[in-house]
């Protein structure tokens, strides 16, 4: 549910208020419900007559998913708004091209409606040998980024960069961002490094017959994603602290999954957990590292239990499972044919926080795991990535001085919290059977946080 500074100003009264003494308004999202379309409305796909290469796959994709795809912008003049415009810029190759950009928006931006998803598509700037052709990919960057700090109602915008010969990979990652799961999405980059080999899921149970492990599930964001996990088709292993054993219980029984009591720093924890899942459902598709602890000082006032206490939890802990996953044989013969692992950072590893070098140093580490590991995860067949979520509603935030709640909530482009849904939904997303073109990345999940995004 929404703050209750948005819902006032989403009322007649308190959106007058807000506007007679310049207040920000933020919308009230449009989130993903079973059933629910994938957009609200009709999107336009697009190149802007710049010969890009991507358009045709993603009027495909969209298609395909139920989406009311427009080929150009003239076929939509008759639409009051549109739910999506993605445009293909894969082509522009000059700082000339680039005003493709502006004679396209300029004169779409406006008819985009509430909680509209605006998707920019670029190739990965590395591999262009040109130097004006690598200017004008990495230039979309920028661009995305104050698109999505204009866009007005809940709306989003981000990037896609799909490598050489990927472009079958760009279906999972275009379906999410389309669609009301990447509600809190907004300003970031995402590169689709390899082609998908898989077929698109049932959109409304894309995780059936997978089984998912997830850490740290007794509560906030691990609920959430348990839940989540559940409700798109998973088997949910829901793990934590045995002192946590109640509210673990009620989680694991409300999503028809099992509980495994555990601390995930024991010397054994990864083959306590292998041998559970081995013997409880017979092999691991999904392994989400959520569990996570805080506990800050400053450097000068933290004493060095609650450093290793901290990095043991958040990074150690992550380390020593996904080890046992991929290295051991009892690992390995649990792993389904195409593991996702998904692990939880933070806005804090990316941007650093005062108070907090046990748990920025953690939270970047785990940002470094991911993209070391990509390579051998990707050997066995499947996909590690991350995501950083920023200000995200919970118990903790609540606990927090008004002031201090209520200014982390508007520093971002969407000016309000995130919920533990939009972390969940990022993590279903990049757990899909075809999300396999994304891997060793990390995605933020912070509204485009203003500060370290």
């Amino acid at each position: 549910m929404p703050d209750l500074y948005t819902r006032v100003v989403n009322h007649d009264v308190g959106q007058r208020i807000a506007d007679l003494v310049g207040l920000p308004k933020p919308a009230v999202l449009r989130r993903h419900e079973p059933g629910q379309t994938l957009a609200a409305g009709p999107v336009v796909v697009t190149d802007g007559a710049t010969g890009g290469t991507l358009a045709a796959t993603a009027r495909e994709a969209l298609a395909a998913a139920g989406v009311e795809v427009h080929d150009d912008l003239a076929d939509a003049q008759d639409v009051p708004r549109y739910a999506g415009l993605v445009f293909d810029a894969s082509g522009l190759a000059t700082t000339s091209d680039l005003a493709a950009l502006h004679d396209t928006f300029h004169t779409t931006i406006r008819r985009l409606g509430a909680s509209s998803r605006v998707v920019v598509l670029g190739r990965v700037p590395a591999e262009c040998d040109d130097p004006a052709t690598h200017a004008a990919q990495r230039s979309l960057e920028g661009f995305v980024r104050s698109i999505g700090k204009e866009l007005r109602a809940g709306g989003t915008a981000n990037l896609v960069e799909v490598a050489a010969d990927a472009a079958s990979g760009l279906a999972a990652p275009l379906r999410f961002l389309v669609s009301a799961r990447s509600a809190f999405v907004s300003g970031q980059r995402l590169t689709v490094s390899a082609p998908s080999g898989t077929a698109a899921a049932d959109p409304e149970r894309p995780h059936d017959g997978r089984v998912a492990v997830v850490t740290g599930a007794a509560r906030g964001i691990g609920a959430a994603i348990a839940d989540t996990l559940a409700r798109d088709g998973a088997t949910v292993v829901c793990v934590d602290l045995p002192s946590a054993g109640d509210g673990l219980a009620t989680v694991a029984n409300r999503v028809g999954g099992t509980a495994l009591q555990l601390d995930i720093t024991a010397a054994d924890a990864g083959a306590v957990l292998v041998d559970h899942v081995a013997r409880r459902h017979g092999h691991l598709d999904t392994m989400v590292h959520n569990a996570g602890v805080a506990r800050d000082k400053t450097i000068a006032g933290m004493d060095r239990a609650r450093w290793d206490l901290v990095l043991g939890v958040n990074l150690g802990a992550i380390e020593a499972i996904d080890e046992t996953l991929l290295r051991t044989d009892a690992g390995r013969a649990v792993l389904g044919a195409d593991p996702r692992i998904v692990c939880v950072s933070s806005m804090s590893g990316i941007a650093g926080n005062r108070g907090q070098s046990n748990y920025a140093t953690s939270k970047a580490g785990v940002i470094g795991h991911v993209a070391a590991l990509a390579d051998d995860v990707a050997a066995v067949g499947g996909t590690i990535n991350a995501v950083a979520p920023g200000f995200i509603e919970t118990e903790m935030t609540g606990a927090m001085p008004v002031a201090t709640r209520e200014l982390g909530r508007r520093l971002n482009s969407l000016s309000q919290g995130g919920l533990p849904v939009d972390v969940a939904e990022a993590i279903g997303f990049l757990a899909w059977p075809d999300a396999d073109g994304v891997n060793g990345t990390t995605l933020r999940v912070c509204g485009q946080n203003l500060l370290g995004a």
